[in-house]
């Protein structure tokens, strides 16, 4: 099948944000006395907006993080990622196929529009991405794994969404995605397969992604 639209996830998936954004999460809740792993924060937290943090906080220990706990959280990250952020080995090739066969595509991030144009100025991705095919779960105010961001992309890019692709490396993603009624390609390279129920198919290198996108 050849699709209308090609929607990328952010984190993970274009830039190699993952490892350092979890790692500064558990690190920061274990700080405020919520003990987190890493492994805990990928299982819980990987693919999420950020008020997921606060909603299973909340939910677990009935208490609220401080005001300040985005602002704080989100600066850790900025900092981690100017010094040593990189893009996802072999997606600027993907890029470069999509655009050359004329497929249209954005990005649809459960990050907010600084977290993916900071990951992108740093990384140089943002050559391939303007302001207009940008979104994220700001623009609708529930992340995944709720449709509404997936959606509202799709709206935006004017194709139904059974005409879309998603390339999701979370498990909150695929179902958003799922959800929307989008199929759905999971990377696997930190996320196994069974994890990703429900996905169309699997790939754990970037060089593999273009055959399945047909």
């Amino acid at each position: 099948m050849r699709y209308d639209l090609v929607i990328f996830d952010n984190d993970g998936v274009l830039v190699d944000s993952e490892p350092l954004s979890n790692t500064i999460l558990a690190g920061y809740l274990t700080e405020l006395g919520h003990p987190t792993s890493y492994e805990d924060s990928l299982r819980d937290y990987m693919g999420a907006a950020v008020h997921r943090v606060h909603d299973l906080v909340r939910e677990r220990t009935g208490q609220a993080l401080p005001e300040d706990f985005d602002d704080t959280f989100h600066a850790r990250v900025f900092a981690a990622f100017e010094r040593e952020l990189t893009a996802v080995d072999g997606v600027t090739d993907v890029l470069e196929k999509v655009a050359a066969d004329g497929v249209p595509y954005c990005v649809a991030s459960s990050g907010s529009h600084e977290r993916i144009r900071v990951g992108h100025r740093t990384t140089g991705l943002d050559r391939w991405f303007a302001d207009d095919i940008v979104f994220s779960a700001q623009d609708v105010g529930r992340g995944k794994p709720a449709p509404d961001l997936f959606l509202h992309a799709a709206a935006r890019m004017g194709v139904s969404p059974a005409r879309c692709v998603v390339v999701e490396d979370s498990r909150l993603g695929v179902q958003a995605a799922l959800s929307a009624g989008m199929d759905v390609y999971g990377f696997t390279a930190m996320t196994p397969a069974a994890n990703l129920a429900g996905a169309k198919g699997y790939f754990q290198a970037m060089a593999e992604l273009p055959g399945l996108l047909g």
